[in-house]
């Protein structure tokens, strides 16, 4: 009879966790929103000013500038620790919040606290929210853990197992839901500024090629010292298998050696057996079975370093889905301006900022490899070279097409000039001839009326056309400078 895995427990003393929400915002509104991020208490990041945030990320972590200016290779640091939001890059707002919140799941009740959020405004109109959030001091059951982070990350519920979870505020005793935590306490501010699809309906209208409605979850857990972590517990942080819509301990999996060979793939044991991550397309999660005093250095990378590798390979990933949805949308009968545009925007993002190679350091590289392959980057950036190479070929096919049909226009009326001797003038047009005239016309003078009146009607079209090209090119420059 075959092996059948079973639900461990672990108890968790520690844990602090981020949640990432990518969306959407108008490059035009970029300097009121930097405007409004300042005057509601935001402040912009600096790499040589990194060690002052450390009150974001909780008692005793910091973040250093020269460790970040040093993780990552120098021309991805430019794009990724700009000096000011004048420059091309991804510009980080942070606020100090320290806020206790509770979370209710069923009939349980986690209490929580929000240390921190980040505003990131990445290049191409995309943006991140980051928001800190650690559990109290209390043991948890890893169950519990995973299960608060499954319900937390959910911003629409839409499945049965993702509905049942409420915030309580706890100096006002309101409830709320996740999305009402983000944009009517936290970031009420930014609603104003999401763009509106009109292919989805609710908050990921801002993002209509995103997969899913939730957010990315990272988190570092500190277990007891000592404690077994074994693969069950491993499968399921990465899959945020916390508990059924009863209650019970769930797991996704049941066969030990599909378990082991889904690890194979997400997990990084290179500090084995003491310290295990876990890399996901749903959650990105470290465990310890160290002493909590001794993992000061270990969050400060995990918050510092690690999270920027993460979060550039994030949007790695939200950008080649856009693409991907952008060429799903042409039509190619009137929209020639957008596929240029769209060759623009593949072209700048694999230039400015699409690199294989983005940290110096050997765990850098691994966890890059990681992300990249959880993600699927490579198959992605396959077929977003596939568009492009296809968008190329029918921009050359319609710039062919239509130089063959003015060629041929050209072509018809030198011929029949030439028959003429260059001269389609008739003597009744000199005078104010009446149509009765026309229909004395000869078959020779036919031909010449039709090829001067088609030719007049050509002419204006050319020039109208060449006028309107000019007019809705500038538009449409207009509006591709929004999105890049």
């Amino acid at each position: 009879m075959q092996e059948i895995a079973t639900i461990d427990k672990l108890d968790i003393i520690q844990s602090s966790m981020s949640f990432v929400l990518p969306f959407g915002y108008n490059r035009k509104s970029k300097k009121d929103i930097i405007g409004t991020l300042s005057e509601n208490g935001y402040t912009y990041f600096k790499i040589d000013q990194a060690s002052d945030f450390h009150n974001y990320y909780g008692e005793n972590i910091i973040v250093e500038g020269k460790e970040l200016e040093q993780y990552f290779l120098p021309y991805i640091g430019q794009k990724l620790f700009p000096d000011s939001p004048a420059q091309k890059g991804f510009h980080r707002f942070s606020i100090s919040i320290m806020k206790s919140f509770q979370l209710q799941i069923r009939k349980s009740i986690l209490p929580f606290t929000i240390q921190s959020v980040d505003i990131t405004l990445a290049p191409f109109g995309i943006a991140f929210m980051t928001i800190r959030v650690v559990l109290d001091d209390h043991v948890h059951e890893l169950t519990d853990v995973l299960d608060f982070m499954h319900h937390f990350r959910t911003v629409e519920p839409i499945l049965k197992e993702e509905k049942g979870a409420k915030v309580h505020l706890v100096d006002s005793g309101q409830r709320l839901s996740v999305h009402g935590l983000l944009f009517e306490v936290l970031c009420p501010f930014l609603k104003s500024y999401l763009t509106e699809e009109d292919q989805l309906k609710g908050y990921f209208g801002s993002l209509p090629y995103f997969e899913d409605e939730r957010m990315y979850t990272s988190a570092y857990l500190v277990s007891c010292e000592g404690a077994s972590i074994t693969d069950t517990h491993l499968y399921r942080m990465g899959a945020l298998d916390g508990r059924s819509p009863d209650g019970e301990a769930f797991m996704s999996a049941h066969n030990p050696a599909y378990i082991r060979g889904a690890l194979d793939q997400t997990l990084h044991d290179r500090w084995a057996p003491y310290t295990y991550t876990v890399i996901t397309e749903h959650a990105y999660i470290t465990v310890t079975n160290r002493p909590p005093e001794e993992m000061d250095r270990e969050l400060s990378q995990f918050m510092g370093t690690h999270y920027y590798n993460f979060l550039l390979h994030y949007f790695y990933k939200i950008m080649l889905l856009r693409v991907a949805f952008e060429y799903s949308q042409l039509d190619w009968k009137r929209d020639d301006e957008y596929v240029k545009s769209l060759i623009k925007l593949i072209t700048l993002f694999s230039s400015w900022y699409y690199f294989q190679e983005v940290s110096t350091r050997s765990e850098g590289k691994e966890l890059s490899k990681m992300f990249r392959q959880s993600f699927s980057i490579g198959q992605l950036f396959e077929e977003v070279n596939n568009t492009l190479h296809e968008l190329y070929k029918n921009q050359e096919s319609i710039n062919s097409d239509r130089m063959n049909m003015l060629l041929f226009a050209l072509t018809v009326f030198t011929v029949i000039s030439g028959i003429y001797g260059m001269n389609l003038v008739i003597k009744d047009w000199e005078t104010s001839a009446s149509w009765k005239a026309f229909q004395q016309y000869n078959f020779y003078e036919w031909i010449a009326l039709v090829t001067a009146i088609s030719g007049i009607g050509l002419s204006t079209y050319l020039i109208g056309s060449t006028i309107g090209k000019i007019v809705i090119k500038r538009l449409r420059n207009r509006k591709a400078e929004s999105r890049l």
